[in-house]
């Protein structure tokens, strides 16, 4: 019988266990294990370890555990450092080994050290709890540090996104899911078979849960018609042909499937990162001047691309040239067997375009089954 594959939590988890934990122990309470409960709904409890009490703070650590995931950041030691203020709030601050921001473009400034929105309202809600229990006017400032955070952030894209000196403080639901190749790989070919045995003939493919959630409130569609592909783009088309699936429609955000564009079916940043260089070659197509070209090509997220074209009136030409590329790649991907097409957006600016026949395939999977 096959090994199921252990989760683990991230690095947001870790930093909001420890800043619970050592808001506690600064109002006198003894603390060696802690609990929290998850975005994902799922209550982590761990080990409290390297406490460090002084005349007006407490600082702790929680050690990151990823489970079955191969990642480098699995068992660093996340700290959180908790003193009370006479300011008003809670502060969230970075410290060694956790990774600032130098460009713009992610979640944070430039300055600000790479805590991730999600991590910060953990923490925020974590610590809060605790002064309200114990009748704290007061605020606080928590401060987040991870000692080999430096180090390993050398193996990471951090340098390659502006993000220096460290780590980031990541996790948008608290658990890290295994990321095994081959399990993903198994998963999907589970989800495929569901579809198939519940009668979906329209099967809709995407990413993560970005496109999940534009599926379900945009589109108006539910989720059992959709089929989760994490990066596995290619091989999860060829299993919707090996199921004998009537269309395929790839629904997910522009930084992930302009890359099919330049025919990358694997859309992790390890295997290729070409989001750019398609944007910036197909808008060279469309008479885009030098100097935007440049520019573009400094941008480390698509939305800073796309705020570019649009604000140049350049978009809509740019989107439809990449369209067509994506729809040759999926196309010679499927033999033309069946059809297939794509449905593109981003957070920041919804609907970026669809192509050729993706609107009548989103028609088919909308009246199926009913």
């Amino acid at each position: 019988m096959r090994k199921k594959l252990r989760s683990g939590f991230t690095t947001g988890t870790c930093a909001a266990i420890a800043a619970k934990a050592a808001t506690r122990m600064l109002f006198g309470e003894e603390v060696s294990r802690e609990s929290i409960l998850t975005p994902k709904g799922v209550v982590i409890e761990t080990a409290i370890v390297d406490v460090v009490r002084e005349e007006n703070s407490v600082a702790c650590a929680v050690q990151k555990d990823s489970g079955d995931d191969p990642d480098v950041t699995n068992g660093i030691w996340v700290y959180a450092k908790v003193e009370l203020t006479d300011q008003e709030g809670i502060e969230i601050a970075g410290g060694e080994g956790v990774g600032r921001v130098t460009k713009a473009g992610l979640s944070q400034k430039i300055g600000e050290p790479a805590i991730n929105p999600i991590p910060k309202q953990m923490i925020q809600k974590e610590v809060g709890e605790v002064l309200e229990r114990k009748g704290q006017m007061r605020g606080c400032r928590v401060t987040i540090y991870v000692p080999k955070g430096k180090e390993i952030a050398k193996k990471t894209f951090n340098p390659r996104i502006g993000i220096v000196d460290g780590i980031s403080i990541l996790g948008t639901t608290g658990i890290v899911e295994p990321m095994s190749e081959r399990a993903l790989l198994e998963s999907i070919q589970v989800e495929m078979n569901v579809a198939k045995a519940n009668g979906v003939k329209h099967i809709i493919i995407t990413p993560g849960n970005y496109g999940e959630g534009f599926i379900k409130d945009t589109l108006q569609i539910e989720l059992s018609k959709a089929v989760k592909s994490s990066n596995f783009i290619g091989e999860t088309i060829d299993m919707a042909l090996e199921q004998n699936f009537e269309s395929i429609l790839l629904v997910g955000h522009v930084g992930k499937l302009v890359k099919l564009a330049a025919g990358i079916m694997n859309t992790h940043s390890h295997v290729a990162d070409g989001r750019m260089e398609v944007f910036v070659s197909h808008a060279a197509l469309c008479g885009v001047p030098i100097e935007l070209l440049k520019e573009m090509m400094d941008c480390i997220t698509t939305d800073q691309v796309i705020h570019i074209l649009k604000e140049h009136n350049y978009l809509e030409e740019t989107m439809e040239s990449i369209l067509k590329k994506i729809s040759f790649h999926l196309e010679q991907r499927c033999l033309s067997e069946v059809p297939i097409g794509a449905i593109l957006f981003s957070q920041k600016y919804g609907l970026l375009g669809e192509t050729k026949g993706a609107n009548e395939i989103l028609k088919w999977v909308k009246h199926q089954n009913k």
